[in-house]
């Protein structure tokens, strides 16, 4: 099993458009950062390959490039903003080479967003024209999954929404676990992964969220800046969720060109440490 950071950068990634700020222009390969998604890949327990994408934002066919991806089984949604979703037509490339269909899930918000600017895919009977698009199967996550915390069964795993807050705006953290009764094989695969929790895009956990994040082996947290925001955590926000999670490892993404990998690095405690894109886990 492999959880790799597609991206681990905030929405304009980095470096930004016209800027020459000294994270912008670093030489450092960890601070030029793509837009934030995350693949797992892992062997099933039939010994089929399988991989699941959180988000597909408008970096992707890059980042599935890059890090040698040649399938989809499964594609989870955070929230409806353009860095999360806007690369969903890249998939196409995955039906074609696996000739299967990709499910698709998201929270009702984040799912009707994407019929209306996806229409081409998720109503494709519309087009003028047959043409190549991808192929999803859309399962969107109800209120009542994310409040019950009603796992979603992905190939052997059990997949929990996660509720969280981006600034006013709810959206989704995802909890990764070994179903009960899984095969040996996929147990001994992601003991040094799982359980796993991905939470982007955060400025607040609810506190019933958080009875979801205990006994967690490892922790993905937003952590934009130093600088407060409304919408995202600071660095010493982030620092404090951590610490009150206590997972076994926290890796922080989603972060701005005010911080510098290797200087914030040094700022932070056993345990914690920022994510870079390429990241692979276990390293």
């Amino acid at each position: 099993m492999r959880f790799s950071f597609l991206g681990t950068g905030t929405s304009a990634g980095i470096p930004m458009i016209a800027c020459d700020c000294a994270v912008c222009t670093s030489p450092d390969p960890r601070d030029k950062r793509l837009r934030t998604s995350a693949s797992l890949e892992f062997v099933d327990g039939a010994g089929r390959e399988r991989v699941i994408l959180l988000d597909a934002g408008p970096d992707l066919r890059v980042q599935a490039m890059r890090q040698g991806l040649r399938r989809c089984d499964a594609i989870l949604l955070t929230h409806n903003h353009v860095d999360h979703c806007f690369g969903l037509d890249e998939v196409r490339r995955f039906n074609a080479a696996q000739r299967t269909a990709i499910d698709l899930f998201a929270d009702e918000h984040t799912m009707q967003s994407v019929r209306r600017i996806y229409t081409h895919i998720l109503d494709r009977e519309k087009n003028v024209n047959d043409s190549f698009v991808a192929t999803l199967i859309p399962f969107t996550i109800s209120q009542g999954d994310i409040d019950a915390g009603r796992a979603i069964s992905l190939f052997g795993l059990h997949v929990t929404p996660l509720h969280l807050l981006h600034g006013k705006l709810p959206i989704l953290g995802y909890r990764f676990d070994v179903a009960p009764g899984a095969p040996e094989s996929l147990r001994d695969a992601a003991a040094r992964v799982l359980p796993l929790a991905y939470c982007t895009d955060v400025s607040g956990i609810p506190p019933h969220t958080f009875g979801r994040l205990r006994g967690l082996r490892t922790l993905v947290l937003d952590c934009l800046r130093e600088r407060a925001h409304p919408t995202h955590l600071r660095l010493d926000d982030a620092i404090g969720l951590a610490q009150q999670v206590d997972a076994e490892a926290t890796y922080f993404v989603h972060m701005s060109h005010e911080l510098a990998h290797e200087a914030t690095q040094a700022m932070l405690p056993e345990r914690v440490q920022l994510a870079h894109d390429c990241l692979s886990l276990p390293a």
